[in-house]
């Protein structure tokens, strides 16, 4: 099995593609997203830094910390950095009510935050939202009003 080493090139590519689809601007000069991302995954901005610089691989708890914020699973984290394979880490069985079997009850906005990694201080609004949009009773987004001559009011 390769080593740490060998496996930060590849790994820390993949992660900052997974990182700037989430929104955080990683390329700052500032840092803003780096530091942005280590207060959502609860670790250090050092060590993200380390790994973005692909100076060292991340441990376990910033794996797990990157897991959540990124909303990635934890097996998919540790596949890729190389600590484990596939064969070490075999897909688990979908669990009951997930909606893949006839009969299935759907899941709940808490059990759907719970499986797409929500962060902890996130998960009340998740919930919140997700419960609107299923009794459809969400506010409609904001339409500027056309003005006479058919352009948006300003």
């Amino acid at each position: 099995m390769k080593s740490d080493a060998e496996h930060i090139p590849a790994f820390a590519a993949w992660i900052e593609g997974v990182m700037r689809a989430h929104g955080y601007d990683i390329d700052s000069p500032r840092g803003g997203g780096r530091t942005r991302l280590a207060e959502d995954a609860g670790v250090h901005r050092a060590a993200i830094t380390r790994l973005l610089q692909r100076r060292s691989m991340p441990d376990l708890e910033t794996m797990r910390g990157l897991s959540r914020a990124l909303g990635i699973p934890v097996r998919e984290v540790l596949i890729r950095s190389g600590k484990l394979t596939e064969q070490d880490l075999p897909q688990a069985p979908m669990p009951p009510g997930t909606g893949t079997d006839p009969g299935d009850h759907p899941l709940s906005a808490e059990q759907a935050a719970t499986a797409l990694g929500i962060p902890e201080h996130r998960r009340a609004a998740f919930v919140q939202i997700t419960e609107q949009l299923r009794r459809g009773t969400a506010a409609a987004p904001a339409v500027p009003e056309a003005s006479g001559d058919g352009r948006a009011g300003t």
